[in-house]
């Protein structure tokens, strides 16, 4: 039975780990998943590559979503309201990648990450402390706002969704690092499953890859949720402030080399 498994498998399991394991405690495990199936995977196209990486994913972010839900206390309207707008637009960012140039998005991107980070690293008290603000009318259209940007990035260009999502649920709606990132798991969800409206009924899913990838996000993502909710908000800021800090490297390399 071993003599069947594909040899790129052991590899891609384990890169799914880590990915659901970074991912559920503050975003960004596309970072770590996506260039681990073009390295492993080359021969295959983008769109299957891509396609493969988001069924996977969705699962790691359907279990961590799933488990913040039940230890994490956070206000769902503005949420499922982002997450309503979310998946509209990140279908309609997924239709727009052949349109518009991504290089000409990465300088942006990579401005909006220094200011968050600087932004973050200003305000010591940022995020640190849980103080909801009342939901009326304004927050909810800042809600729909919010997820139809990100959704149509998401679905456009994709790396750093879960890091702006958890800024901006700490900045508009005075929510904590850990309230915010488990907010952030329920948009994140919402655009995962929009891009596998739209990959899996073309057929660019690599199945006896996906799958097996699939299980080891969500065990990756269990053990990540665990992490987080014992670490608590001191522990997701200096993760976050890591990952941003690697996402801006990234970007610049890409942008600049």
């Amino acid at each position: 039975m071993l003599e069947l498994v594909p040899p790129e498998l052991w590899w891609l399991v384990a890169i799914a780990f880590i990915a659901g394991l970074v991912d559920a405690a503050v975003g960004g495990g596309g970072l770590v998943q996506l260039p681990g199936l073009f390295t492993v995977l080359p021969q295959h196209t983008p769109a299957l590559l891509f396609g493969t990486n988001k069924f996977s994913s969705a699962f790691g972010t359907a279990a961590s979503a799933w488990r913040y839900a039940r230890n994490v206390r956070f206000p769902w309207r503005p949420v499922l309201f982002a997450a309503a707008t979310a998946f509209v637009f990140s279908f309609l960012g997924a239709t727009a990648v052949s349109l518009l140039p991504k290089d000409a998005v990465r300088p942006l991107v990579l401005v909006l990450l220094v200011a968050m980070l600087g932004y973050t690293l200003w305000k010591k008290d940022f995020g640190a402390l849980h103080r909801p603000r009342e939901v009326g009318r304004r927050e909810l259209l800042i809600a729909l706002a919010i997820g139809a940007a990100i959704g149509f990035y998401d679905g456009f260009f994709g790396p750093g969704t879960g890091s702006f999502l958890i800024f901006l649920f700490v900045r508009f709606f005075g929510l904590d690092f850990l309230r915010a990132s488990a907010a952030s798991k329920v948009v994140n969800l919402s655009t995962n499953v929009a891009a596998l409206s739209f990959f899996v009924p073309t057929g660019n899913v690599l199945l006896v890859f996906a799958v097996p990838m699939a299980v080891a996000n969500i065990v990756g993502s269990v053990v990540g949720t665990r992490l987080a909710l014992r670490g608590g908000t001191p522990l997701i800021r200096k993760l976050f402030v890591a990952l941003v800090v690697v996402l801006i490297a990234r970007m610049g390399w890409d942008t600049f080399a």
